[in-house]
């Protein structure tokens, strides 16, 4: 048996670099589908006469573009369509070119066309002598189109000059603050910029009540200063007049009369007036305002009992009144699931169901209460010396999440500013190992808001709390890890103990689809230490003080993460993560909770480790059950790049380099080399590389990861500590499976 998996392995080894060698080279068998005195389009140059002009930007401007490539390196797709004969009757050939890319066939027209929309795209930049050329260098059936922009000189706003023709909307710009306006002599004439004060002079007007204004009642002159490169601009702005037999007037300024809420299905709305009245900024008896408009559609959709809202506005005939009806789709109040899902821990098998109750609107305000009720059950195998060999778990957990502040001491400006929810949690989580029980509660508090416009998000945990409850530990796990004599495991012991976790945090996220940036900081136990003082209570036997006789951890937490995706074009992009997080334990603590612990490794870290598998340092797992304990740490640094490219259909690969590790602040007996320091932690930074499919749904990404470890800190002999130079598949390889994008 073994001989046969040694000559399969062979084979495969042999096969596999042969077949993906085929597949490159098949590119040169695409030219087969080119007619003839035609010719394939390998490439495609943009360049610029001008140094200040970045051609790259031109690119999106190219109406043809050669095949596409993976990583842009291969043009695989291509060379799968240049796999299939040329009978499309037969199944395989139909598949191929399906799956596979149609050469593309340098186009003359097109090329025309390209230069078309370049020479048009530097006008637009105020370049208004530009012109754009193309050459097509033929090689064999190749061709390589090379575009040349040439640009010439820009154009500059020597002076711009108003004609307001409506002496009311004139009196509301301001013109005369030019601060406010957003253009100004000097500036590149760019159209984009023209069109941007467009927009901007009618968003002011439409939240001032003009609701039938529209940019179109904008217009420009350009003149051109005979000798330079100048313009002088002059903005129109045309009175209102809706067509071309009607007399000129000045624009309408609309108000609101009444506000009026409709159900679809002609029944009653199922929230409160109160609560409808609170979510909706077009008031009436006030101006109209695009700006309320939006707001009141973003307030019904964040309302978990809303499906969807239609708000429509009716003109009362010879007047500049509106009536304002607001048509609101309601969800089912309530709903009850059941979720059915396969577990498998370190290879042992169990399955797992969760019932959920879900109430969309218990107090007719949109408030959602929630009830899951999960049990889970694995076999545990490979453990001697104990009497249950299985894992059962029962889990309860409510939530009540209000979509407002719950907080009088807020004003209202600030409640109606910020979309806001509150949130009261409640859980009980009962554990059964073989080795152990292990009871938790928790509680919690918190408030989360937003800032549409600024793209920022907040939340603040008031107070969230933990209790730990250890009923029974297995005599055999107490006597051979937590009390043995040669194990002394500071970390361990302490994570078997009851514990009280109380704590506070603040979380802060920006994301502006360029970048983004999340931020956390969360400190414990620094009110129960307050209340232990007032009181005076005394220290147990560790030197810790207690509530009810039960130990408090004490430690403060932060982290801060970093994402941002560069794209080249619509196939191709590069993902840059970096993230740190530190913890530092103090006064009734020495160890963080486990649950707070860093760990490194895994589908969402260095990748060419398993879970929990590296670190702290260069500490290197002893292969112990209790190496899980041992390998987390106090501080986190993680490191990604990744490549992302569209391979086919619903395909997507990735090829990714992580570098990272998690260290201890405090020097533990049972971590070795594991504590950070300035003078070798650099040389501790773990780094792997590696390949990646996912398959995209739009809704939901599936993700599969294979790695391989570069540097490995927990070794110091060179053949180790660099398996990049050094790989041993058997040693060096982790593979994972998940749901979503790393980073």
């Amino acid at each position: 048996m073994m001989f046969l998996v040694r000559r399969l392995r062979r084979y495969t080894r042999s096969i596999l670099p042969m077949a993906f060698t085929g597949i490159l080279l098949c590119g040169c068998s695409a030219t087969k589908f080119i007619p003839e005195n035609q010719y394939l389009l390998k490439s495609v140059e943009v360049k610029a006469d001008e140094r200040e002009l970045d051609a790259k930007q031109f690119q999106q401007y190219v109406r043809q573009l050669p095949n596409s490539r993976w990583f842009s390196l291969f043009k695989i797709p291509m060379g799968t369509y240049a796999l299939s004969g040329r009978d499309t009757t037969k199944w395989l050939n139909r598949t191929l070119q399906h799956i596979g890319e149609k050469p593309v066939v340098y186009d003359t027209l097109q090329a025309r066309l390209s230069c078309d929309a370049l020479r048009n795209a530097m006008h637009n930049m105020g370049y208004m002598n530009a012109d754009a050329t193309v050459e097509a260098k033929i090689k064999g059936r190749y061709a390589k189109a090379i575009y040349t922009l040439h640009a010439g000189e820009p154009s500059y706003i020597r002076h711009i000059s108003y004609d307001i023709q409506d002496s009311a909307i004139a009196h509301l710009l301001h013109l005369e603050d030019t601060v406010r306006q957003g253009l100004h002599p000097g500036m590149r004439f760019v159209v984009s910029t023209l069109d941007d004060e467009r927009k901007r002079i009618t968003d002011e007007l439409k939240n001032l009540g003009y609701y039938r204004f529209h940019k179109d009642f904008i217009q420009y002159d350009a003149y051109r200063i005979p000798g330079t490169h100048d313009i002088d601009l002059v903005l129109h702005l045309l009175k209102y007049k809706t067509s071309d037999d009607m007399p000129e007037r000045p624009h309408p300024q609309y108000r609101i009369r009444d506000v009026n809420f409709i159900q679809q299905d002609s029944a009653a709305i199922p929230l409160r007036r109160q609560v409808l009245a609170s979510n909706t900024a077009v008031k009436s008896g006030t101006l109209f305002s695009s700006r309320a408009l939006e707001k009141t559609y973003r307030n019904f959709g964040r309302l978990q009992a809303v499906r969807y809202t239609n708000i429509r506005f009716r003109e009362l005939p010879d007047t500049t009144l509106l009536d304002c009806n607001i048509q609101l789709d309601t969800n089912k109040p309530s709903t009850l699931s059941f979720q059915p899902e396969g577990t498998n821990t370190a290879g042992n098998l169990g399955a797992a169901a969760a019932v959920m109750y879900e109430n969309r609107n218990l107090f007719r305000g949109s408030e959602r209460l929630s009830i899951e009720l999960r049990a889970a059950f694995e076999a545990i195998t490979g453990l001697e010396g104990y009497k249950n060999e299985n894992y059962e778990e029962y889990s309860l957990e409510t939530k009540l999440a209000f979509p407002r502040f719950i907080a009088p001491f807020l004003s209202r400006s600030f409640r109606q500013k910020n979309t806001a929810s509150s949130e009261l949690s409640l859980s009980y989580d009962l554990q059964n190992r073989p080795e152990f029980h292990r009871r938790v509660f928790s509680a919690g508090w918190r408030y989360r808001w937003n800032e549409p416009n600024r793209h920022s998000t907040y939340t603040v945990d008031v107070v969230d709390l933990d209790y730990v409850y250890m009923p029974w530990i297995s005599p055999t796990f107490k006597r051979e890890y937590i009390d043995s004599i040669s194990n002394r495991n500071a970390i361990l012991r302490y994570n078997y103990e009851d514990l009280f976790i109380l704590k506070i945090g603040f979380g802060f996220t920006y994301n502006n689809n360029n970048y983004a940036v999340k931020a956390k900081i969360e400190s414990a136990g620094n009110l129960l230490h307050a209340v232990s003082h007032a009181f005076s209570t005394q220290q147990n036997t560790k030197r810790q003080y207690t509530l009810f006789n039960i130990a408090y951890a004490q430690y403060v937490k932060a982290d801060a993460d970093f994402s941002k995706v560069v794209r080249f074009d619509r196939y191709n992009s590069v993902a840059f993560h970096a993230a740190i997080g530190i913890a530092y334990p103090y006064g009734n603590s020495t160890v963080l909770p486990f649950e707070k612990r860093y760990f490194s490794g895994g589908a969402n870290s260095v990748r060419g480790w398993n879970v929990r598998g590296l670190g702290p340092g260069g500490f290197k797992g002893t292969g112990r059950r209790i190496d899980f304990i041992n390998q987390t740490g106090d501080m986190k640094l993680d490191l990604n790049m990744e490549y992302r490219t569209f391979l086919f259909w619903k395909f997507h690969g990735a090829a990714f380099v992580d570098a990272g590790n998690i260290w201890t602040l405090r020097n533990y007996a049972e971590q070795p080399d594991g504590q950070f320091r300035f003078d070798k932690f650099y040389r501790q930074i773990a780094a792997s590389y590696g390949l990646g499919v996912r398959l995209n749904f739009d809704y939901f990404i599936l993700r599969l990861d294979m790695a391989m470890k570069a540097i490995n800190p927990a070794y110091a002999t060179s053949k180790d500590h660099y398996p990049l130079l050094h790989p041993r598949l058997r040693r060096d390889f982790a593979f994972h499976f998940a749901v979503g994008l790393p980073f």
